[in-house]
């Protein structure tokens, strides 16, 4: 028997109590000056990490006299989209934004209740899947704050949380040291980027829009407004949070009907086609490999290139790695949330060899981004099968029968 069986068996043989978030922690009642506050302890909803992806350090301070304190133990929820899953454990004091919930053990749970099991609990897929049942508003949906301490979890004795804990802090380290080895090799990826897309022999300079046959731009354009809405299956939607590691995911699905896509796509995806997105983020890139039947969302352009002058392939690394993705981010606008208008990506100027040169340049490098983004090999599908174990044993270790009453 594992050592967890053993304390259940032990300590918890009939189940264990269950109760609602409320009962044992609740939203920080604690304000702190913005003033006193930098860039390492100012957290808003821009520097948490998508993806249970911890925090990174503010590139902006508050405009507001007065925040939400925090302090270590507290657990940080990303208010807006909650299907972001931001998430963080907090290990120092400071401020949050609005957007961001502090929650807090309240003071007379804290012997019954560990932070970091808390953490663990709140950074589950059950959890984020509840929240956004509960979410308010279709276009940025918010995460309820009612609906978020009603929340059930269930309450073992510390010293079987303490083990949990033990338990997914080692896959958490072993994922790291994972992710660590990739980034690596991601900047690798960049160095030889830089080097192979800098041409020795340019036989061409022209601005991007020169070299497209097609600029596929749907800004503004919803369901709604073509007099429809969105539908529950149909022609799938791609929007900037489906680009991840130079490919479009399958996660956040978004439909609409037949009607509405021939009114939408009234010029159809090909292969070849380059995406990249305009806004939240600005500057994601994945290239259409195969027939698809998709839309493209109000954040994304789609891009055919001229084969005459340019290569798809070629293109899309360019837009990745290359000079031109340095002038992309030069030329876009907004304080808050950088992007770039159709007007203006036209003008990035392109420095290019002869097309044989383009493709081995494009063939090099999409063997090399093979080994830092394809997920079904090397590095990428180890931390992927990784990542679906500690999932796995994670709900495994966070489900209890619930003790009678």
């Amino acid at each position: 028997m594992s050592r967890i069986g053993e304390l259940i068996q032990e300590l918890a043989p009939a189940g264990v109590r269950h109760a609602a978030l409320s009962d044992v922690a609740e939203y920080s009642q604690t304000r702190v000056d913005a003033a006193t506050l930098d860039e390492a302890s100012f957290v808003g909803v821009d520097n948490l990490v998508a993806d249970k992806g911890g925090r990174v350090e503010a590139t902006y301070l508050p405009n507001t006299a007065r925040l939400t304190a925090y302090k270590p133990g507290d657990i940080l929820l990303g208010n807006i989209r909650p299907y972001l899953k931001k998430v963080w454990l907090a290990t120092n004091e400071g401020g949050c934004s609005g957007d961001v919930l502090a929650i807090r053990i309240k003071e007379q749970n804290r012997e019954e209740l560990d932070a970091e099991f808390l953490y663990y609990l709140l950074s589950s897929d059950g959890f984020f899947s509840f929240n956004m049942q509960h979410a308010k508003g279709a276009k940025m949906p918010r995460g309820n704050k009612i609906a978020i301490l009603s929340y059930r979890i269930p309450v073992p004795p510390p010293s079987i949380q303490r083990e949990i804990v033990r338990i997914l802090d080692q896959f958490t380290q072993l994922e790291a040291e994972l992710e660590a080895e990739l980034e690596a090799r991601r900047q690798q990826y960049a160095y030889f980027s830089e080097l192979l897309l800098t041409p020795r022999d340019v036989v061409r300079t022209a601005a991007l829009g020169e070299l497209l046959l097609e600029v596929i731009d749907h800004r503004g354009k919803t369901p709604k407004k073509l007099g429809g809405d969105w539908a529950t299956k149909g022609h799938r939607v791609v929007s900037a949070i489906n680009f991840k590691g130079g490919g479009i995911d399958n996660n956040d699905h978004h439909y609409i009907s037949e009607e509405i896509f021939a009114k939408w796509m009234k010029v159809p995806l090909y292969p070849g086609d380059v995406l990249l997105t305009s806004e939240a983020p600005l500057g994601s890139v994945a290239i259409i490999e195969s027939p698809v039947d998709w839309a493209i969302g109000q954040r994304v352009f789609g891009l055919r290139p001229n084969p005459s002058f340019l290569h798809s392939r070629y293109l899309f690394h360019l837009l990745r790695a290359g000079a031109p993705r340095g002038e992309l981010l030069a030329r876009s606008t907004g304080s808050t949330v950088s992007g770039i208008r159709q007007a203006e990506l036209v003008k990035v100027s392109m420095n290019l060899p002869t097309l044989a040169e383009q493709e081995r340049v494009a063939d090099v490098l999409d063997n090399f981004a093979s080994l830092v983004g394809d997920l079904r090999v090397g590095l990428p599908a180890e931390l992927m099968a990784r990542r679906k174990q500690y999932e796995y044993y994670r709900d495994k270790l966070l489900t209890f029968p619930e003790a009678a009453s």
